[in-house]
């Protein structure tokens, strides 16, 4: 498990409540996100509607109920699946610098959304890289045959037994 980052963790608070345009409430990382509804107001913030229902309070089955429906909200968003964490990595604390990996990926991730104008969380994302070949050149090298195509001049894994060396019986 990855150490967990301080510096990390209050850029992720202050890019949040930058969105929510609220001061950052006093108290610990995992104690202001763990009931998600944190977490609800901020995909809501970036996509609205995506989270219908948030539980303010409750019983803890409730409240996890909010970190399961921001989870399915980021991912309609576009933060890939296994950047997503688990509920239990916020909830019981298993795994919090997962959580702030996640929120990373979510703050990249909003750069891909042209309506967002809000702050930015993290390294800026590169803009696509276009690159113009002429059918010359695209033709030039199907005459040559790529080391990728599986030419081993007749050399074959007969006898390997898996990882590392032959089999010695």
């Amino acid at each position: 498990m990855a150490p967990r980052n301080a510096e990390q963790e209050k850029e992720v608070l202050e890019w949040i409540f930058q969105i929510l345009g609220e001061p950052v409430p006093s108290g610990s990382y995992e104690d202001i996100l763990k009931d998600g509804v944190v977490l609800c107001n901020l995909i809501n913030k970036l996509a609205p509607g995506s989270v219908k229902k948030i539980q303010t309070r409750g019983t803890n089955f409730q409240l996890m109920e909010n970190i399961q429906r921001f989870q399915a909200a980021i991912k309609k968003y576009g933060v890939p699946e296994e950047e997503i964490f688990q509920t239990a990595d916020l909830f019981e604390r298993r795994n919090i610098p997962q959580v702030t990996l996640c929120l990373f990926a979510l703050g990249r991730i909003t750069q891909k959304h042209p309506e967002f104008t809000g702050p930015i969380l993290g390294p800026k994302m590169a803009d696509k890289n276009e690159r113009t070949f002429t059918e010359e050149q695209l033709r030039a090298h199907q005459a040559e045959l790529s080391l990728q195509m599986g030419y081993n001049k007749g050399a074959s894994q007969a006898g390997h037994g898996g990882f590392g060396n032959t089999r010695h019986m």
